[in-house]
C-alpha cells in the first residue's frame, strides 16, 4: 500500500484527533484565562480591602509591585501600573452581578480596553459580549470602540429584525453604521452623486475601511437587467462574514420612501441573477446626506428585503449630541438581551 493510500485510509481518524487536540487546547487556554482573571480579581479585592482598612493611597502598589517581582522574577502582570489597573478592575465590576462573570470570558488586554475606554456598564456589556462572540483581538476591539460602534449599533436604522434570520442578525446590524465619515473625499461645495461615487471608488481602500473592514469591492455602476430595463447599482460590495452581496445606493439629499422601493428592486434582481447558491440573500444600504428617523422607520416597516438607511458626512467630527440620541437605558437593556438568548 503506497503512502497516499495510507493517508486516505486513516484521514477520518487523523482529522478527528486533530479536532480533539484543537478543542482541548482552546479549553485549556480558556481555563487559563479565566484563572488569570480570577487571580487579578482577588488581588484587586485585597488591595482595596487593605487600602480601606489602613487608609493607604496609590503608593502601596509600588511597594507591592517591587516585592512581587522579587518573589516571582520574570512573571508578567505585576508592574505598578498593572496592579493599579487590577485594583480599578475590581472596583469597576465588584457591584455588577451581571458583568462580574462575563469579564472572566475575555482576555485581560481586552478587559483593560473596555474598562478604560467605556463610560458605563451597558456600553461595557456590549463590547464584552461582542468580543466574546466574535473573538475580537485587542486591536480590532480598540478600533470598534474608537469608531463608537456601540452608539452606532444602537442608533442604526434597518429592518433586519424582520428580514434576516436570528443567527446572522447581530452581525448584519454591525455591518451597517448609522453614519459614515468620508473625510478622505475631495469634493466641490456643490457636488453630484456621481462625483461622490467616483471619490469613494478613487479612495476605495479608505472607503472599505470606513465601511467596517469585512467588505470587499466588486464594482460601481454595476449593471443589471430586469426585463428590458437597465439597472445600475452605485456600488456593489461583498461582506465576507455575512457571505452576502451588499448593494449601496448613494443620495446627496434627504432619504425618500421611493429610495427603499428602488433598493428592493435591486436586491430582488441581485438574488435571482447574481447571488451564488452558497451565498446568503443580498443586503441593501442607502446612504443619504440626511434622514428623518421616524420617516425611515415607516418606510422600512413593510419592506420584505433587508435594507439599512444611513447618513454620511464629509468631515470627521462626530455629532456632540450622539449620546443624547441614544435610547433610554431600559431600551438599551432590552436590545442587549439578544446576546443572552444565544
Amino acid at each position: 500500500m503506497d503512502d497516499l493510500s495510507v493517508i486516505t485510509q486513516y484521514e477520518p481518524l487523523v482529522k478527528q484527533v486533530k479536532n480533539l487536540i484543537h478543542k482541548k487546547q482552546y479549553q485549556v487556554l480558556k481555563a487559563m484565562n479565566a484563572e488569570t482573571i480570577n487571580l487579578y480579581w482577588e488581588i484587586g479585592e485585597e488591595i482595596c480591602r487593605q487600602q480601606n482598612e489602613h487608609g493607604w493611597g496609590k503608593s502601596i502598589v509600588k511597594v507591592l509591585s517591587k516585592e512581587l517581582q522579587l518573589e516571582f522574577p520574570g512573571a508578567k502582570g505585576y508592574s505598578a501600573a498593572n496592579l493599579w489597573r487590577i485594583r480599578n478592575f475590581y472596583l469597576t465590576y465588584c457591584n455588577s452581578e451581571k458583568l462580574a462573570p462575563l469579564v472572566r470570558e475575555i482576555s485581560w488586554s481586552n478587559n483593560i480596553v473596555i474598562m478604560e475606554k467605556c463610560k458605563d456598564d451597558l456600553e461595557r456589556e456590549f463590547y464584552i459580549q461582542m468580543t466574546k462572540r466574535y473573538g475580537w483581538t485587542k486591536r480590532v476591539l480598540t478600533n470598534f470602540v474608537e469608531a463608537k460602534t456601540y452608539e452606532k449599533y444602537l442608533l442604526n436604522q434597518t429592518n433586519f429584525d424582520l428580514t434576516i434570520p436570528e443567527e446572522r442578525r447581530v452581525q448584519a446590524k454591525l455591518a451597517v453604521k448609522d453614519e459614515y465619515t468620508f473625510d478622505f473625499a475631495e469634493l466641490s461645495p456643490e457636488y453630484s452623486e456621481h462625483e461622490l461615487e467616483l471619490e469613494l471608488v478613487n479612495h476605495v481602500r479608505e472607503f472599505l475601511t470606513e465601511m467596517g473592514g469585512d467588505f470587499t469591492y466588486i464594482g460601481n455602476q454595476y449593471h443589471l437587467t430586469a426585463g428590458k430595463k437597465d439597472l445600475y447599482i452605485d456600488l456593489l460590495l461583498f461582506h465576507r462574514r455575512l457571505r452576502s452581496l451588499i448593494a449601496i445606493d448613494l443620495k446627496i439629499g434627504e432619504f425618500e420612501a421611493e429610495h427603499a422601493g428602488k433598493m428592493q428592486l435591486y436586491l430582488t434582481v441581485l438574488d435571482e441573477k447574481v447571488k451564488l447558491p452558497d451565498e446568503n440573500p443580498s443586503i441593501g444600504i442607502i446612504i443619504c446626506k440626511d434622514k428623518d428617523k421616524t420617516f425611515v422607520e415607516y418606510a422600512l416597516k413593510r419592506s420584505t428585503v433587508p435594507i439599512g438607511v444611513a447618513t454620511y458626512q464629509i468631515s470627521d467630527s462626530l455629532p456632540d449630541n450622539m449620546k443624547e440620541l441614544l435610547p433610554e437605558p431600559e431600551e438599551i437593556i432590552k436590545r442587549l438581551k439578544i446576546f443572552e438568548e444565544e
